[in-house]
């Protein structure tokens, strides 16, 4: 859903600073995406901060210059109700049962130089209550090489394998959490070559691919 106006009220502002509270049906990744918050872009300022209600978490995220909201701290996954309590001297209280889970997702290393026609198999690690993994082949752009894969996690550890894309640099693999966009690992750029050949022989010489005779 587009961004809804009415589920945006400011809290408090002072010194150029302002503290809003956001409620959407749409999901926290909708959020974050570029572009959301443009309706109302003259009156986000960088470094507000925005009280997030989402339909599938509550978090705390603040206002960047280009007018997206970065990826801030979720403070419930399960989107629970949030206490507010205002004043008319524009004093707030939060309250909020929130507890610390650890999550993190490490890929496993690439070759620097992948083969034509081969296939490319990423692995990742990961690190607390992450059910599965999207795997993605990027292009230099970051645009997808090859349609995205949807991986479980199976003992901390998801394997996606792609069909090596055309030859060119630049390409990257990207592991996200598939209920949490904003958590992700993406590789070191790696080319893609073609494969190595052998040299051909005739009449005693060696000859090269377009058929030319080695000298040495």
């Amino acid at each position: 859903m587009p961004f809804d106006a009415p589920g945006l009220t400011p809290l408090t502002q002072a010194n150029g600073f302002s503290l809003w509270h956001y409620r959407t049906t749409d999901s926290r990744a909708a959020v974050l995406a570029p572009g959301y918050f443009a309706p109302v872009a003259d009156r986000l300022r960088p470094g507000d901060v925005l009280v997030v209600q989402a339909a599938d978490a509550t978090a705390l995220m603040s206002i960047r210059a280009d007018g997206t909201a970065a990826t801030g701290v979720t403070l419930d996954a399960a989107a629970a109700g949030l206490a507010l309590t205002r004043s008319a001297t524009q004093r707030f209280g939060v309250v909020q049962a929130a507890e610390a889970v650890a999550r993190s997702i490490a890929l496993g290393p690439l070759p620097a130089i992948a083969t034509a026609g081969v296939e490319i198999a990423a692995s990742a690690t990961v690190l607390g209550p992450i059910a599965s993994l999207a795997f993605s082949l990027l292009r230099p752009d970051g645009s997808p090489a090859a349609p995205g894969l949807t991986v479980p996690v199976l003992g901390g550890v998801a394997t996606a394998v792609f069909q090596a894309p055309p030859l060119g640099d630049g390409y990257r693999i990207r592991a996200a959490d598939t209920d949490d966009a904003g958590l992700s690992a993406l590789s070191p750029p790696f080319t893609v070559a073609p494969p190595p050949r052998l040299l051909l022989e005739r009449g005693g010489l060696l000859l090269a691919e377009q058929g030319g005779a080695l000298r040495l």
